[in-house]
């Protein structure tokens, strides 16, 4: 192997075929949960000379509108759909939004969703961050959620998936238990960091409502379907072992009118199905780190062994 190929030692490898058993409440075969981004983009953000916020030139009027129909009108929808069948939502949150639109970040609290991190702002970036700037992030995101909610967040989605070669060493040592910013895997598992214990908790770039509209262009149908095949397969495999399903979503794509219908039948065919663990990203990192966290690490020692 040539030098810089190294494997970056994240996480283990662990075949798919042959690990410990995962066993969900009440023998459920995947664990389905729905993470609305709940976001705030600025008119014109602060510049950072590693990307740019806006394809256009500052200020994007018409991107900046786009989203804001999240907040303003799909949110509601998209609210009103979850409570109608049952699921509760794990928000990707921008901690901004505390300030902004507290009156979102209060009802969706009241109805049990849970909130972990997605940075200050959507247009601003980890890129180019030093070890106190990164660190002041992770101290504002975990006080500002605390102070509007009382949750104390457990889980971490790089801003605008955004990161630092330190990031997931940093949310391990202030207590979090689950990142999001891998896309390696359909069941939670060990990551390696310096300290504290955290878990990959899988979220998906695949049936993501943004690469769904945006990136392979689906039409509102195509997109309902698909996540059907997603639920379908992961249920099915999660007879041998239990699977995990993330939904991730943002309100200014699937809460448009003609895109808010085929979801919401995605929703009734989950929670009529019977193999589904409805739940919040946070119960799944509990149950996975207190009965399944070890046999994990035992696996990845075994294969290692046996690899040699």
């Amino acid at each position: 192997m040539r030098e810089g190929e190294a494997d970056p030692g994240l996480y283990d490898f662990r075949p798919y075929r042959d690990r410990a058993k995962i066993a969900w409440p009440e023998g459920k075969t995947v664990a389905v949960w729905v993470s609305p981004n709940i976001e705030f983009y600025e008119l014109d953000p602060p510049a950072n000379p590693h990307r740019k916020s806006w394809a256009k030139p500052h200020p994007d009027v018409v991107g900046y509108s786009h989203r804001d129909y999240g907040n303003r009108v799909g949110h509601q929808r998209l609210v009103d759909v979850m409570a109608r069948h049952g699921f509760k939502g794990s928000v990707s949150l921008s901690i901004a939004m505390c300030q902004h639109h507290p009156e979102i970040v209060e009802q969706v609290n009241a109805l049990g969703w849970e909130f972990f991190s997605h940075g200050a702002y959507n247009t601003r970036y980890s890129y180019g961050m030093d070890e106190a700037q990164e660190r002041a992030l992770i101290e504002d995101s975990i006080q500002t959620v605390r102070a509007a909610t009382g949750q104390t967040i457990k889980g971490w989605l790089a801003p605008a998936l955004t990161h630092t070669p330190r990031t997931l060493d940093l949310i391990a040592e202030y207590g979090l238990t689950y990142t999001c910013d891998l896309y390696h895997d359909d069941q939670p598992g060990p990551v390696h960091v310096k300290s504290g214990k955290l878990i990959s908790m899988p979220y998906s770039l695949e049936v993501n409502d943004h690469y769904g509209f945006s990136v392979y262009n689906m039409s509102p149908r195509a997109y309902a379907e698909t996540l059907i095949r997603q639920f379908e397969r992961l249920a099915a495999e999660g007879e041998t072992s239990g699977t995990v399903m993330c939904i991730p979503l943002h309100a200014y794509l699937v809460g448009q009118p003609h895109r808010i219908g085929p979801f919401e039948e995605v929703l009734r065919h989950i929670a009529a199905d019977g193999r589904a663990w409805i739940t919040r990203s946070g119960d799944i990192a509990d149950h996975f780190l207190a009965n399944d966290y070890d046999a994990a690490v035992a696996d990845a020692a075994r294969y290692a062994r046996e690899a040699r």
